[in-house]
């Protein structure tokens, strides 16, 4: 165990956050997404929800700054400009971890499986509300 980290950030998880480069991009999936599909690493936090993952992302990951929008989300069908609790709490979170506001822009649902195919690596957590889905976009320290 290290000092300060989040336990959720396993030796695993930490090994593919640090060979993230700038402009890189993580999936912060739910547990229905289908994230082996794309022949990626996938990291299992099924234990943890959205917003203890996304705690623990990013407290050590740095988020693009120089784009319009460093995480997107998926849409949920038929109510595109619906935010649930999952994403009002990410919103909070990467906030209080980059000291500004960051909006997240939404990506219809097939669409949003196309992007994903950028991602280089995978956080699939046990988030139980449908469309918890999300690309996040690495920055500079």
């Amino acid at each position: 165990m290290l000092k300060d980290i989040d336990p959720l950030l396993t030796g695993e998880l930490l090994h593919h956050l640090d060979q993230l480069g700038h402009g890189d991009v993580l999936g912060l999936v739910d547990r229905n997404f289908p994230a082996y599909r794309y022949g990626r690493p996938v990291v299992d936090l099924r234990g943890a929800d959205t917003a203890a993952a996304a705690r623990a992302l990013l407290s050590v990951l740095p988020l693009d700054g120089f784009v319009e929008h460093s995480v997107h989300r998926m849409e949920i069908d038929g109510e595109p400009d619906t935010e649930h609790e999952a994403t009002r709490a990410l919103a909070q979170i990467a906030a209080a971890a980059e000291g500004r506001q960051v909006t997240i822009a939404s990506v219809e649902r097939f669409a949003f499986y196309e992007q994903a195919a950028q991602a280089t690596v995978f956080v699939q957590t046990g988030e139980t509300v449908p469309y918890s889905c999300y690309l996040l976009r690495k920055g500079v320290v």
